[in-house]
């Protein structure tokens, strides 16, 4: 490693390097040979008329033993990069947090660029003492962020908000990578359900009166009425007046909740406090959530095997999971999109307790719906409308 190394790394002349640029290239390489490069590269750039400073270089040899000798974590050669004043930080004091740097979008890689730009004037105006963050010095860390937390917050000439629009790419990669995963279950679970040995009849009466049942419950305030309305998404939309369609909706918002407890009131400082306890609604509403697409698939797949009388309790669930033989696939590579449908089979105890847990509330929604009995056995209804459910919850929605 030496001055041509860091020059060719950072796309910079020697005159024009940083401290975050040195800094950087000194981690590209082992940190046995950036330790024996030091010396050199900080007399080669004193010759370049571009010396840095001694609490850098002293940062710098400190760092890189410490990496060498296993103590350094993460978080200290990170913050240690940070420290050359023109690294952004990994998370600003409002929470905003950077994609890992092989995950970033166009965006998110432009607007970074954009704030190392804005950092590297800063820096030359005198606005930040690099320093001063490698002493450790509070104050100069505080204001540090708050600087950039103040460009995240601007608009650009353009209009885009940086942080907002890092946000947006996020989540628009979030739901492509949802929709693919939605798509293949569903297609999943119309091969598995095409190859049922018998296929199960609409039980007309009993759906009826469980439809009936459904209707007065959702008429009610609280608990369960107001979780089956959010997962159906009834607080945004009437309900259906076809009975089929309604307690259908209701049964697939289970699997797939549409919206939130809108109704109870939640503010803005309640999200905000991360001390705070889950009210009973929300807590099942993120136990909802948390399911996996294979759960799903494994669970209902092996019920509607089985068919009615079979025992649906949140444990005899979890078992079914665990031992589910449908879903094998790696989507890593069957479709090259990055997903793992996190297989059932080969759980450990754990990973069956923790399935449990989650599958507790879907039990206890199943059964206002008719879908089990009072002692959590599979009904008629729920052999037949559990499949139908599931796949109306993972198709496309208008």
């Amino acid at each position: 490693m030496d001055l041509d190394f860091v020059c060719t790394h950072a796309g910079r002349p020697a005159a024009a390097l940083t401290r975050r640029d040195v800094a950087r290239a000194l981690l590209a390489v082992p940190s046995g040979v950036a330790l024996v490069a030091v010396p050199d590269l900080r007399r080669a750039l004193l010759a370049a008329g571009n010396p840095l400073s001694a609490p850098f270089w002293d940062s710098a040899r400190t760092t890189l033993s410490s990496i060498e000798s296993g103590l350094a974590t993460v978080g200290d050669v990170q913050r240690w990069v940070e420290s050359t004043g023109t690294e952004p930080v990994i998370m600003t004091p409002g929470y905003f947090v950077w994609p890992e740097e092989d995950e970033r979008g166009p965006v998110a890689a432009e607007m970074y660029s954009r704030l190392v730009r804005h950092l590297e004037e800063r820096v030359q105006a005198g606005e930040i003492d690099p320093d001063a963050l490698v002493r450790g010095d509070e104050g100069a860390r505080g204001a540090y962020e708050e600087l950039q937390e103040r460009w995240l917050s601007a608009p650009l000439p353009d209009g885009r908000v940086p942080a907002f629009a890092v946000n947006d790419e996020q989540d628009e990669e979030l739901f492509a990578v949802w929709d693919e995963e939605e798509a293949f279950a569903l297609s999943e679970l119309r091969r598995i359900l095409a190859e049922l040995p018998k296929q199960p009849e609409l039980p007309a009466d009993e759906l009826d009166r469980a439809a009936a049942r459904l209707r007065v419950l959702l008429g009610q305030p609280g608990y369960p009425a107001n979780v089956l309305r959010a997962c159906a998404g009834f607080e945004e939309r009437p309900m259906p007046d076809d009975d089929g369609e309604l307690w259908l909706a209701v049964a697939a918002g289970i699997a797939g909740p549409i919206s939130d407890l809108s109704e109870i009131g939640d503010t803005l400082e309640e999200f905000a406090d991360l001390d705070g306890e889950l009210s009973h609604e929300d807590d099942v509403l993120a136990k909802l959530c948390a399911i996996q697409h294979a759960d799903w698939l494994a669970a209902v797949a092996a019920l509607a095997r089985l068919g009615p009388g079979v025992l649906a309790s949140p444990e005899r669930v979890a078992r079914l999971i665990a031992e589910s033989e449908d879903v094998d696939v790696d989507l890593d590579s069957s479709m090259g999109a990055g997903i793992d449908l996190d297989l059932a089979a080969g759980m450990g105890v754990d990973e069956v307790e923790a399935t449990e847990r989650l599958f507790v509330p879907v039990v206890t929604l199943w059964g206002h719906l008719g879908i089990v009995d009072e002692d959590d056995v599979l009904t008629p209804l729920g052999w037949w409308g559990l499949p139908r459910a599931l796949e109306l919850a993972w198709s496309p929605r208008d």
